[in-house]
């Protein structure tokens, strides 16, 4: 059985990654001779720092974290967001680190891009969460916004509600600012109900209005996702409860069969904030399977 122990940690590394048409600003972890893990954080256009999944991790696995492409600190001066940008992105992550195969973990948004990724590129990865995963391209993902939207509406007041409302045309329009008034509403919302150790909320200084709105097109234009009736390495589906998807999340289960599928109670779409025991049960439970 897999035990997390305390190790000696190297100083974490802040680089700067070249890749198509993006400078991807690269968080590295290192763990001499562990295996690596790359985390894909939620949005899109939306840099959660994700501290709490990396200190879970990183006394295991060498941890990579990287802003995506015209996200806080990254660059993306030819403004394209497709999905094969965010693919090559990953790849140009690995290639710098010079990493032949990792584990994946993604959260939210980063949990469909994880899937896609790992559609194009299965051989890859050593195995992967999807923790609260969006659940779709095309259709599937017009019906995430809706279940996203109901539970936003249900979770302030009127006055709340029509503020966000604003706040997302402002956006749609190109308003860096709206964006970021809009995001700290929905923070709020998902932790509404729940006891959370108090943080700063400065990184929703880096949400950015343009890959918000063009991720958010390429997504709907990409293909629906295949059904993955075999793969090599282990995937573990992680859901709150109380999550912000409702019956969309079908999609995600049945895509992976043999997946592992995990519902975190009294939980909303940050398990590792509401409920952090349940969760580190979950992400250790992952990992003594795949290794």
């Amino acid at each position: 059985m897999l035990t997390f122990m305390s190790s000696p940690l190297m100083a974490q590394q802040n680089i700067r990654v070249e890749s198509k048409g993006a400078v991807l600003n690269t968080f590295v972890y290192p763990h001499a001779n562990a295996e690596t893990i790359v985390l894909l954080h939620g949005g899109p256009g939306v840099p959660d720092p994700m501290h709490s999944v990396i200190d879970l991790l990183r006394d295991r696995f060498q941890v990579v974290y990287f802003q995506q492409r015209g996200t806080g600190a990254s660059d993306c001066p030819g403004g394209t967001y497709g999905i094969g940008d965010y693919i090559a992105d990953l790849d140009a992550v690995a290639d710098t680190l010079r990493l032949e195969k990792f584990h994946l973990y993604g959260h939210s948004w980063g949990g469909l891009y994880a899937q896609i990724y790992a559609q194009e590129h299965p051989e890859k990865l050593l195995s992967m969460v999807l923790c609260s995963p969006s659940s779709g391209t095309g259709e599937v993902w017009k019906q995430t916004e809706k279940e996203v939207m109901a539970f936003n509406k249900a979770a302030g007041s009127t006055w709340q509600w029509l503020l966000m409302g604003w706040h997302s045309i402002w956006g749609a329009l190109g308003s860096d600012r709206a964006y970021r008034r809009l995001f700290r509403r929905v923070l709020k919302n998902y932790n509404a109900g729940f006891k959370v150790a108090e943080e700063s909320y400065d990184w929703l200084d880096g949400i950015a209005a343009d890959p918000v709105n063009n991720t958010r097109r390429s997504i709907l234009a990409y293909p629906p996702l295949k059904r993955m009736n075999e793969f090599s390495f282990p995937v573990t589906i992680i859901y709150g409860d109380k999550d912000i998807y409702g019956e969309s999340r079908k999609q995600v289960i049945e895509r992976y069969p043999a997946a592992q599928v995990v519902v975190i109670e009294n939980s909303g779409h940050l398990p590792w904030a509401h409920q952090p025991e349940q969760f580190s049960a979950a992400i250790k439970a992952h990992f003594s399977r795949s290794l």
